[in-house]
């Protein structure tokens, strides 16, 4: 090789190639460093490297490179940040080694300078792709674990409350609430605390409506955003010490549920990631209770008479058995109304089953209006209904059954003007003093009979038998 290819081969080197006296002054720089820092030979010729080093590079220089140098004589891809001559930093990783004369004193210090750009940018892509991983993966556990709360939620009150918990734990909320929409429209907090009011009604300019509108979070960061969006909401956020809150929607399908909102007591901003999983989150506490409403409806209708909202034979014969049963062990009365109706065939006869559909639910509310809370109204079927009252003697029961009757002969305006309708009713009574053995069904055996005692003695009234 001749001297002047080497002394290419050194200026252009794929490195920076930089010689210095043991003092520290550089005595030889190849063009390759020159060309990477833009300055000048002479601008570097007799500088001390580290002068070239930031500010924190250069404390490593001096506690940490030098005295690894001197000890151990070299040392090798040591991350610095050179200062360019236009003051922008480029990365760079060293290596250097301390020259020796022959007698092993210290002479000189050689040292390759390597550009490591794109290797930092590497390992920051290659930081923030494991941050996102790190990210993703936290927000899996939160979903799985958020699915096992929910899923094990035997009510919506259960699965109120687990849904807080889980705002509370992924989002470190200082408080979270769920709110879920009433027949009416209001917002009705069922869950979590709700520090800026306990029951909002709707608003067209609220984050909850917006939520519900929109179908994704809404995000207020900070008192002053909301004071520009929602200026209620701000004043009340001071008055709360509250900063930021978000708003995910619960929306099964088309039909909106209510809202989750959580607050902070700081101002914060959230990123795409961490708003998908409110919705997430969001989407999956509306699914389960939508199912929960579902199963409530299918039990409901399961001992409830569709036309009238009734108990129904099924409920009733349950409530009849355990009544029956529990008036025995308390040694209370417990009786049994049965009602049949008077004149209510011609009407379904002459106007149709509409119009006696009508009239049976019209009598259904009457129903409910003239008996005592805490007695159970139900529709057997037909035109026949039954009236459980609890804790109730010979008078009581014929009370009930009077106001009954009285209600039931009222004329249905609009419904079926000039039909009579009245009312058959029977009443069987059971006391502790009975030396009888009832059950459920004995009693309404017994209801029966007195019904069809009143029906073949005139109609219109009321016949008690005590059992």
């Amino acid at each position: 090789m001749t001297a002047e290819s080497a002394e290419e081969l050194y200026e252009h080197a794929p490195c920076g190639y930089l010689s210095a006296e043991i003092s520290g002054g550089i005595v030889r720089v190849n063009q390759t460093f020159l060309d990477w820092t833009g300055y000048t030979r002479e601008q570097l010729l007799g500088r001390s490297f580290d002068s070239l080093l930031s500010v924190g590079s250069r404390l490593f220089f001096e506690t940490r490179f030098l005295p690894i140098l001197r000890l151990e004589g070299e040392i090798r891809e040591a991350a610095l940040s050179v200062r360019r001559a236009d003051d922008t930093v480029l990365p760079v990783l060293v290596n250097s080694i301390l020259v020796r004369d022959d007698a092993g004193s210290p002479v000189s210090v050689r040292t390759a300078v390597f550009d490591s750009t794109k290797r930092q940018d590497y390992e920051r892509d290659l930081l923030l792709a494991r941050r996102a991983s790190e990210q993703s993966e936290a927000r899996v556990r939160v979903l799985q674990e958020a699915s096992g709360r929910f899923g094990s939620s035997t009510s919506e009150e259960a699965l109120a409350e687990a849904l807080v918990s889980t705002m509370h734990d992924a989002f470190d909320a200082r408080a979270a609430a769920v709110l879920l929409l009433e027949g009416n429209g209001d917002l009705r907090l069922r869950a979590g605390v709700h520090p800026i009011g306990m029951s909002l009604p709707r608003s067209d300019s609220g984050p909850e409506t917006e939520a519900l509108r929109s179908g994704m979070p809404v995000v207020v960061t900070s008192v002053d955003e909301a004071e520009r969006k929602y200026p209620a909401l701000a004043r009340a956020m001071l008055d709360a010490h509250l900063e930021a809150l978000t708003v995910a929607p619960l929306i099964q399908g088309t039909t909106p549920l209510g809202v989750v909102v959580a607050f902070f007591g700081r101002q914060r901003t959230f990123d795409s990631g961490a708003l998908d999983l409110q919705s997430a989150l969001g989407r999956q506490a509306a699914q389960v209770l939508q199912w929960l409403r579902l199963q409530d409806q299918l039990r409901h209708d399961a001992f409830h008479d569709s036309l009238t909202g009734l108990a129904n034979r099924n409920l009733l014969r349950t409530r009849l058995g355990d009544v029956v049963l529990g008036a025995r062990q308390r040694k209370t009365s417990v009786a049994l109304v049965f009602v049949d109706l008077d004149g209510f065939k011609p009407i379904n006869d002459t106007l149709g089953h509409a119009a006696g559909d009508q009239v049976l639910a019209e009598i259904s509310e009457r129903l409910r209006e003239v008996v005592r809370r805490e007695d159970t109204v139900g529709r057997l079927g037909g035109d026949e209904f039954v009236v459980l009252c609890e804790d109730a003697d010979e008078a009581t029961a014929l009370l009930i059954a009077e106001r009954i009757r009285e209600s039931i002969r009222q004329p249905f305006p609009g419904v079926a003007d000039g039909f009579l309708v009245t009312a058959s009713i029977g009443v069987a009574v059971h006391s502790p003093e009975s030396s009888r053995s009832m059950t459920g069904e004995g009693l309404l055996h017994e209801a029966d009979e007195a019904m069809y005692r009143s029906k073949t003695e005139g109609k219109d009234r009321v016949t008690v038998v005590a059992v």
